[in-house]
């Protein structure tokens, strides 16, 4: 849910307990949207028109940082979130933070060189590139602020490594050129000064990859050569680095938060969910893998993720939100299939978004699922 979702609503928490669910991700930090508000007593729509800070920006804190978020003018008061989580607790539902890192079109756009730089110098942004340590500096600030103002009893990284060329723009436009899943995975690979000092011969670098997009080539590997290994190995350690440097200030900060990280076991994967090919490295809770796609995509992303952190469970992050039908035995199929396939956990995305319609099918579905699986 969105602070706004609750704050100004009465109703809100008892709707939102009345679908069974064990726990709330509250965002804390979170990038621009336009959302729908349908049940609101107040509004029809929120326009969030920058990313923000949900919890009070206390400027003797961010002072000497060079990034700082930015308070929502659209909500009333500094502490929205802090309002969303209160009312909440008191109706017994455990909040998480939901912690958007490096997804700030505000910040990108006062920061360029502190941005993923493609290969053919083209800047992104909405993404804030985590090799710069500046952006790490940023991150660690806001986890110590969420936690410190929040008191959440659970925290969601998201975007906790480098995005891409996808989950950017406004109004996207790219559609038509039919660059497909490696053609947008080479065009995610990050060229900024941070990033192009860990590479050797980088404008080699920067040719295969230029080569590789406009060839349509058949993988990433096939674009790279012999330097695959490398440049995978590179980018990979970005994102451990950054989620070993996040959970470790948890952990030594909040013992007792627990901690949900959204991943991808892809080693070219960017955006929200962060690879964690070659080791998680970090002691989170549970990795959260996207299964929007539907099964026949999802079921493999789970395999995969469940085979890199064998010893994490894993969370199936799961739509009731258009092109799904709002069905509830169609969403409850769905989610059998995924802990057939060794999910633990469902977060289900959106109950402040959903009609309600939906929010019907997410409770029977919801109510069944907990009556057919084992505790």
């Amino acid at each position: 849910m969105y602070p706004w979702d609750v704050a100004g609503d009465p109703s809100a928490v008892e709707r939102v307990a009345s679908l069974g669910v064990d726990a709330v991700a509250l965002a804390a930090s979170y990038h621009t949207v336009r959302a729908a508000t349908p049940f609101h007593p107040s509004h029809r729509m929120v326009d969030a028109r920058h990313a923000a800070f949900y919890l009070p920006v206390r400027e003797e804190v961010w002072r000497d940082e060079r990034l700082a978020p930015a308070a929502p003018s659209w909500m009333d008061g500094d502490d929205s979130y802090g309002e969303a989580s209160d009312a909440l607790r008191a109706a017994g539902l455990p909040v998480y933070a939901w912690t958007v890192l490096t997804h700030s079109s505000r910040l990108g756009d006062a920061n360029p060189d502190l941005v993923v730089r493609n290969a053919f110098g083209d800047r992104y942004p909405y993404a804030l590139c985590p090799s710069n340590d500046d952006v790490v500096s940023y991150t660690r600030t806001l986890v110590s602020e969420v936690l410190e103002l929040g008191r959440p009893d659970g925290i969601v990284l998201e975007a906790c490594g480098p995005l891409g060329f996808f989950h950017g723009g406004h109004h996207e436009k790219t559609d038509g050129a039919d660059w497909t899943a490696v053609q947008q995975k080479l065009l995610s690979l990050c060229f900024c000064g941070a990033c192009s000092g860990r590479y050797d011969d980088v404008d080699g670098l920067r040719a295969l990859v230029r080569a590789g997009v406009d060839g349509g080539a058949a993988s990433v590997e096939e674009a790279l050569g012999d330097r695959a290994e490398s440049v995978r190995s590179t980018r990979t350690d970005i994102s451990r680095s950054l989620r070993r440097e996040l959970v470790g200030l948890i952990r030594s900060t909040s013992p007792s938060t627990r901690i949900a990280a959204h991943a991808t076991a892809d080693p070219w994967g960017t955006g929200p969910f962060a690879t964690v090919a070659g080791g998680v490295d970090a002691d989170v809770d549970v990795l959260t893998v996207t299964c929007w796609p539907g099964v026949d995509a999802s079921v493999p992303a789970i395999r995969a993720l469940r085979a890199e952190a064998p010893s994490v469970p894993t969370a199936a992050y799961v739509t009731a939100l258009p092109p799904k039908p709002a069905d509830g035995d169609e969403l409850l199929d769905e989610w059998l299939a995924y802990a057939e396939a060794g999910v633990q956990e469902f977060h289900l995305y959106h109950a402040g978004l959903a009609s309600p319609a939906r929010l019907s099918a997410l409770r029977h579905a919801i109510t069944t699922l907990k009556s057919t699986l084992p505790d």
